[in-house]
């Protein structure tokens, strides 16, 4: 069943830097009374990814409590206006706020003479660095050192990426076998650190004192149709952030303007074994998101309807301590 969550801007039970997502706009094309244009941060341990920032985002960060100098990268799936206005002010306000670390910008490469103009209206007396790192048609793999940034090409009748965080994996200490074999303190870290430590003249491995660990990830697949790169980037999700622009009874206007009704978002989600699939980029025609919630969750069993300002804790993943 599908959920409409009530709106939570404070910190999650994990902490203040858990791993969540922040939506801070949910209209598609035109803002409602009760809906800003897109606009999204995914916090993930050092990163605060801001994705799409519509018209309106500098407010609706202020209000949800998100620091523009807290914003570490930026992603753009396309250059709609509903889902880039609003960088321009974003960027100003991270240089008023004393923002000197290069801000790179993930974006389609077709799209660089309008980001040129963007870019153009953010210049002031307090100008934000920005790294531009446009991505091909093709889609492109960028390795952020803790995780993977992976792009790739959807279908909206202009150059459009999906993007999915994928975090490198790991190991899991075993606190029993450190403790068996007297690994403790500056050891422990010697250990994660070069992968293996030489205790009283025999050399431990970190695999003799860990399980390997997948790593967590994050799927933003905004404005397309149904296609084939959108399995990949669902692809065994802890959370994705997918539009479902309208219901299956206007489906017609899905096709025609090449976007998902809630249940292709619930099939497509639940087919790529996605854990948790948030919902947004609702029609103006729509008042209520319940129904979407409702239609996704026919098919799939964690939807979540976003609002503005909801906020989904990705609870990292329980350590497998025995074999």
């Amino acid at each position: 069943m599908g959920e409409v969550p009530s709106v939570n801007t404070s910190a999650t039970p994990d902490g203040p830097a858990a791993r969540r997502l922040v939506v801070l706009g949910t209209a598609s094309q035109v803002p409602t009374a009760d809906r800003n244009h897109n606009g999204y941060v995914l916090v993930w341990d050092g990163e605060a990814i801001l994705f799409d920032p519509g018209e309106g985002t500098q407010r609706e960060m202020t209000r949800r409590g998100v620091a523009a100098a807290s914003i570490t990268r930026i992603c753009l799936t396309h250059f709609h206006g509903d889902h880039c206005l609003g960088l321009p002010g974003v960027l100003q306000r991270m240089g008023l706020d004393g923002v000197q670390r290069p801000v790179p910008i993930h974006y389609p490469a077709a799209g660089e003479v309008v980001l040129e103009h963007l870019l153009a209206l953010a210049v002031c007396g307090h100008t934000v660095p920005v790294r531009r790192e446009p991505i091909g048609a093709g889609g492109e793999d960028r390795d952020l050192g803790h995780a993977w940034l992976r792009a790739r090409p959807l279908r909206h009748g202009t150059d459009v990426l999906g993007y999915r965080l994928e975090e490198k994996p790991g190991r899991t200490l075993i606190p029993e076998r450190l403790a068996d074999l007297g690994i403790a303190g500056p050891l422990v870290g010697e250990l994660v650190r070069d992968g293996a430590v030489v205790l009283e003249g025999r050399r431990v491995t970190i695999d003799e004192v860990s399980h390997p660990r997948s790593g967590q990830t994050a799927a933003v697949v905004l404005d397309t149709a149904e296609a084939p790169a959108i399995a990949e980037l669902l692809a065994g999700a802890d959370i994705a952030l997918v539009e479902a622009t309208f219901l299956a009874a206007e489906s017609d206007h899905a096709a025609r303007y090449l976007h998902l009704t809630a249940g292709q978002a619930g099939r497509q989600a639940v087919q790529a074994g996605v854990a948790t699939l948030v919902l947004t980029h609702y029609s103006a025609r729509y008042d209520d998101p319940a129904a979407f919630a409702a239609e996704a969750g026919a098919h799939h069993p964690r939807v979540i309807a976003a609002r503005d300002g909801t906020v989904v804790a990705v609870p990292r993943r329980q350590r497998r301590l025995a074999p």
